[in-house]
């Protein structure tokens, strides 16, 4: 089916671009979602004729967008979930929570603007793209971890903590504490050492 686009829409084209696409594409949400029409006689005249204020309206859109794209950008929202010593959530976080997420942040997000592929089902830190117009992206980071401490620590750290890498940090912390307590020792005996051999001198 060949329809002119309304808006950028990627990987297809820019306003005012026919194209062909696949009909159920068309049906089911590029003219639903008014981001395109038929490309007939009638409609590509309707088009022509009313360009220059399509393309004014859009332009206002995208100014807009981009001034949110400043404010969004780079913010960071905590998702608080179960999940197993691994890392491994019992469930997971979708563009709908991440929406509900930065609507609580104070912005007006749609899960429709949410870029993610697929459900994030493990603890960490995840950068996701906010699409605010067909222009314009923002990004954000969505840090999935069980508790507000566990989140900070990974903030901190720039990644997911599981309870297998603070175990093997506690071993590792406890073996340079023994090292430590160690010399420390040794040094105490080197010290009584030296103390004898002077007194020794002394007699």
């Amino acid at each position: 089916m060949e329809i002119i686009l309304m808006e950028r829409v990627e990987k297809l084209g820019q306003m005012g671009d026919v194209v062909k696409v696949r009909p159920g594409y068309a049906r089911n949400y590029l003219l639903p979602q008014k981001k395109a029409l038929r490309a007939t006689k009638a409609n590509l005249a309707y088009f022509d004729s009313r360009r220059a204020q399509f393309e004014a309206q859009n332009l206002e859109r995208k100014t807009d967008a981009q001034a949110v794209a400043g404010k969004l950008g780079g913010t960071k929202v905590v998702a608080l979930r179960s999940a197993g010593a691994s890392g491994q959530l019992y469930g997971s976080v979708t563009a709908r929570d991440v929406a509900d997420l930065l609507t609580e942040a104070g912005f007006t997000v749609s899960r429709g603007q949410i870029s993610i592929d697929t459900p994030i089902k493990t603890l960490g830190l995840f950068d996701l793209k906010v699409r605010l117009h067909p222009e314009v992206a923002a990004t954000i980071t969505v840090n999935v971890a069980r508790s507000e401490d566990e989140a900070a620590m990974q903030d901190e750290r720039g990644g997911m903590i599981t309870s297998e890498i603070l175990e093997a940090e506690e071993i590792a912390r406890e073996a340079a504490e023994a090292e430590a307590r160690a010399r420390a020792l040794a040094t105490d005996d080197e010290d009584e050492d030296e103390g004898e051999e002077a007194d020794g001198d002394r007699i």
